[in-house]
């Protein structure tokens, strides 16, 4: 493998062609009309035009990713995460084409996608889930009251295709649930093309913690730790951190084996994310779902191990990644990352669009790393996702890395757009989450201070 493709934009593009140009692979962007002049653009070795700026003529046409590769002589793809990242059917035309797909195979893509499907193989590999139900599809919604009396109250509607929170919605009273069912099944279908939910019990007072997992496709598998990612607004994350603060050893320990339990059980391939609600006063925990890409704050992992798990994809995925044993998986620190969003807390967190006139991130401090698909005066459209950058601090104990994100979150330089700086500043400041004291409602919970 000497060139390969990014079929995706912004941040994680220029991500991956970091780890190329450290592998001496050429790289290949793709890019909308939107995207003509965006630094991925700049930074690839070649780069191929994919449609108009809307994701849905562009970034999410196979067709146009393949002809691209094939133009432009590319032997491998890689998604990124986010757009075809998590599509079977596009890592099987993929495979098809000839190409080298650097991802999980189309069956576990496939498998872990259906979250119902991945419910019933961790229950197979022996990993405790949330009591839930069955699937019910969209229209047909026979039992589904008394599934809900068995799962109990409160209870949340979850899509069982796709992810983001998209089609998530809590339900307190039985009254409630058939127009919240219906309202999600229609978000649903819109968003993934299924309309298909299931219920599954909620747990008010709760964590999100994942295990960073990379498999090898023959049965073996390792761990990398776990990101706490508890601090979340609308089920989107905002902070996340390594390790998990004030998550006893022993849970810790069993929530690492179950991930790597549920990968061998699978025959897992490459790099993955096993997701898992913790009960914040009893420290159980369920599984929830499985990432099969990298995350986006994959950063955080990197920074604990000193590994490239990008490097370590592209490796596994060309035969040339070095034999990895548990043991030789060793953390250090403490790390916690940052989303920068263009985007106003003040007012609901609307997306705030429009030309970075200032875009300066902290320079010459220690243990920081910034990841961004935008320079100084370039453009954030209206199209994708609103996030501007990742600012990740790493010290030897999480008030140093929080201190550290704090300042230099006040040294980041940005204008021309509203954005969440110090709305971030406010989180890592406040007592509580400076106490450890972190769990899914956090950001409800101090709404007014941190606004």
């Amino acid at each position: 493998m000497n060139r390969l493709l990014v079929a995706n934009r912004g941040e994680i593009a220029c991500r991956v062609m970091r780890s190329c140009r450290a592998l001496d692979i050429e790289t290949v962007a793709v890019y909308s009309e939107a995207d003509a002049q965006a630094a991925h653009v700049a930074m690839a070795d070649q780069a191929r035009a994919i449609g108009p700026s809307r994701a849905s003529e562009s970034y999410l046409r196979p067709e146009a990713i393949l002809q691209a590769a094939a133009d432009t002589g590319a032997q491998a793809i890689h998604p990124g995460y986010g757009f075809l990242s998590e599509n079977a059917a596009f890592a099987q035309a993929v495979l098809a084409a000839g190409l080298t797909w650097v991802g999980p195979r189309p069956d576990s893509i496939r498998d872990m996608g259906d979250k119902q499907r991945a419910r019933e193989l961790a229950i197979a590999a022996g990993v405790p889930v949330v009591p839930g139900s069955d699937r019910y599809e969209t229209g047909a919604l026979d039992g589904i009251a008394e599934s809900a009396a068995r799962v109990g109250y409160p209870l949340l509607v979850k899509a069982v295709a796709g992810g983001g929170g998209i089609g998530m919605r809590r339900v307190d009273r039985p009254e409630d649930l058939q127009a919240v069912v219906e309202a999600s099944q229609s978000m649903a279908a819109k968003a993934f093309g299924n309309g298909a939910v299931f219920l599954e019990r909620y747990i008010p007072l709760a964590r999100h913690v994942e295990i960073q997992v990379f498999g090898f496709g023959d049965g073996n598998a390792i761990h990398l730790y776990e990101r706490d990612c508890s601090l979340q607004r609308r089920y989107q994350k905002i902070i996340e951190e390594s390790p998990a603060p004030g998550l006893p050893s022993a849970t810790r320990a069993r929530m690492a084996q179950a991930a790597v339990d549920l990968c061998r059980a699978t025959r897992y391939q490459g790099a993955g994310t096993v997701e898992f609600i913790v009960d914040a006063g009893s420290f159980e925990f369920y599984f929830l779902e499985m990432n099969t890409r990298i995350q986006v704050e994959h950063p955080v992992t990197e920074m604990i191990t000193g590994r490239d798990l990008v490097a370590m994809q592209i490796d596994l995925a060309r035969d040339s990644l070095p034999a990895l044993s548990q043991d030789a998986i060793a953390a250090q620190g403490h790390a916690i990352e940052c989303r920068l969003y263009a985007e106003d807390p003040k007012r609901m967190f609307m997306p705030s669009p429009g030309r970075l006139t200032v875009f300066r991130p902290p320079a010459g401090m220690p243990g920081i790393r910034v990841d961004s698909g935008y320079r100084e005066g370039d453009e954030i459209t209206p199209f994708y996702d609103p996030m501007i950058a990742k600012l990740i601090a790493h010290g030897e104990d999480r008030d140093t890395a929080r201190r550290r994100a704090a300042e230099a979150l006040r040294r980041f330089e940005v204008e021309g757009i509203r954005h969440n700086r110090d709305f971030l500043i406010a989180c890592l400041e406040h007592p509580a989450f400076a106490a450890g004291d972190v769990h899914t409602g956090f950001v409800e919970s101090h709404r007014q201070a941190l606004c």
